[in-house]
Formats: C-alpha cells, structure tokens, sequence
C-alpha cells in the first residue's frame, strides 16, 4: 500500500509542477492577445517560476530517494535545463525584452509542458502497476 501512495504523492506534485506551467503559458498568451500588459505578465510568472524550480527538484531528490531510478532518471535532464536557467539567471522574465522573447518562452514551455505530461503519464502508469502488484499479492 506504501508504494501506491508514494505514486499518487508523485502524482499530485506532477499535476501541480503541470498547473504552474499552464498558468506560465496563459499569461504569456494573455500578453500576446494584449489582455494584460508586460510588467503584470512578468510579476506573475516570476512568482511562480522559482516554486516550479524547487518543486522540481524536490520531486527527483525524493525519486532517488524512494528508490524509482527510472522515473529519477527521466527527470534528470528536466531539472538539469531548469539548474542551468537558474544558475545563468535566465529563469526570470524581463519586462522590457518580454515582447522579443515571447515566442521563445512560449516554445519552452510547452516543450516543458509536454515532457511533464510524458512523466506524469509515466507517473500514473506506475501508481497502476504497483496497485494490480499489490493486489495479486492479497
């Protein structure tokens, strides 16, 4: 029973790093349909893009942890791109180049989004797996 709910804790922090994400790209389309200027699209995607990081982070630690090397492994080079905007301070958005770079961010971030639903498709796969194994052994 401990396996399962360590996958539907997995799971719930997934669709959470998944919602921060998709609020990213609605803000950014709302910038782009001009429903909401650039400094209050870039306040609001810088509130969330350091929580997104560390929830990240945090979700392939306790992977490695539990001992799920695949689903670790499979995170890796997401939090290995999110370390690397971090550490060259490219993670916050700038107000005065956001129009510029909007095209940019939205790529990445459906890029970031598709690999989250890969993962938490993976995610779900595995919570399902460990439930029938659990229940063949009962």
């Amino acid at each position: 029973m401990g396996d399962v709910l360590t996958w539907l804790l997995f799971f719930f922090i997934l669709i959470a790093i998944l919602v921060m994400v998709v609020f990213q790209l609605m803000c950014l389309a709302d910038l782009e349909f001009d429903y909401i200027n650039p400094y209050d699209t870039a306040s609001r995607i810088n509130k969330v893009v350091l929580p997104e990081f560390i929830t990240q982070g945090v979700v392939c630690v306790v992977f490695l942890i539990t001992g799920h090397w695949v689903m670790s492994l499979l995170s890796l080079p997401y939090l290995y791109y999110n370390a690397k905007l971090y550490l060259g301070r490219k993670h916050l958005i700038d107000v005065t180049e956001i129009f510029n770079e909007l095209n940019w961010e939205k790529k990445q971030r459906l890029v970031k989004l598709g690999y989250l639903v890969l993962l938490l498709f993976m995610c779900l796969f595995w919570m399902i797996y460990s439930a029938l194994e659990e229940d063949d052994h009962s």
